[in-house]
């Protein structure tokens, strides 16, 4: 028997339905992933996407890039993203944008807008927000709308939840992951989630280049503060030299955070015609200052921000001496 779950979060319990009253009376839906989309933007925008398209529920699922991960394009639908936005659309849902300025787009003000999100920074941009900062990721809040209004979970649903629950508390090990979410992940997999089949798909399709470009990055580090704090960085030639894409690094960072000595880490590499910066720590370090002070967001223990220089080394001085002061 699958078990019943009590919404308990910081959600007023209205916005759960008002969300699904917009839904119903659209005739059509966007629905925008972040600028690089990770895991849980694209899970939790095709979790909604199936419920869609299982409905009859006209809607497009949007990134502004078309360059997506092509790690996985074995969620349901993954395929149906596009770059190109609809000629129409009478109601917007983001998911798991920190900032408006995340959907990569302008929105007219006067589309209705259902806003996702799980990040610190977010001002409650939307029409309607389903917004909390301590859920461990946004796939976690699309499941609460859909147990909330007692929508069923489908097995194509229940793999995008899944893929971004799993990947944004980094296979389950963040602080933000309680026993509440693993109740609603074992929900999850009685729905049908292949924990296995998800890991294997995630976790071991990997480039030649990626192997390529890491003990470059790693090559890069550099500690200060008696080995608490670390940065690494990736030149523009690397990519150029290996082949690799700027997502085939972004492992990296979180080998050098499983170093005993490193509270503070940040990566910087080039994404898009600016400096991508990367920001993790450990315990009580809040890196989402520092992501805040260049117009990013993001986490306690995991931010990011983007700056617009084109010198990698330069960036790195910069973030280095904010880092060096929280």
């Amino acid at each position: 028997m699958k078990k019943d779950f009590i919404v308990n979060n910081k959600v007023d319990m209205s916005e759960y339905s008002k969300a699904l009253k917009l839904i119903e009376k659209s005739r059509y839906i966007l629905i925008v992933t972040h600028v690089n989309p990770d895991p849980d933007s694209i899970g939790s925008a095709l979790a909604l996407s199936n419920l869609f398209y299982e409905n009859k529920i006209k809607h497009k699922v949007f990134n502004v890039s078309s360059d997506l991960p092509q790690n996985l394009d074995f969620i349901p639908k993954f395929d149906k993203i596009t770059d190109q936005l609809p000629k129409f659309f009478d109601l917007v849902i983001s998911v798991d944008c920190g900032t408006k300025k995340r959907l990569g787009i302008d929105i007219d003000p006067n589309i209705p807008l259902i806003n996702f999100d799980h990040h610190k920074s977010n001002d409650s941009f939307g029409d309607v927000n389903i917004v909390d900062c301590m859920k461990s990721s946004t796939a976690e809040l699309v499941f609460e709308f859909f147990k909330h209004n007692g929508l069923y979970i489908t097995k194509n649903s229940a793999t995008a939840l899944y893929v971004g629950i799993y990947d944004d508390t980094l296979a389950f090990s963040l602080g933000r992951c309680d026993e509440v979410t693993f109740e609603k992940v074992n929900f999850l997999v009685e729905c049908g989630a292949n924990p296995s089949d998800i890991a294997n798909k995630l976790l071991r399709r990997d480039s030649l280049a990626k192997y390529r470009i890491i003990p470059k990055v790693l090559e890069s580090l550099s500690l200060y503060k008696e080995g608490s704090v670390a940065s690494i960085i990736a030149l523009p030639q690397w990519f150029e030299e290996t082949g690799a894409h700027n997502r085939d690094c972004e492992d990296a960072l979180d080998m050098v955070m499983s170093i005993a000595i490193v509270k503070v880490a940040f990566f910087i590499r080039i994404v898009n015609g600016s400096a991508r910066v990367s920001l993790r720590s450990k315990g009580s370090v809040d890196v989402s200052k520092v992501a805040q002070n260049f117009g990013g967001g993001g986490h306690l223990n995991a931010a990011g921000c983007s700056i617009d220089i084109l010198d990698v080394n330069k960036a790195k001085e910069i973030v280095l001496k904010e880092v060096l002061e929280i």
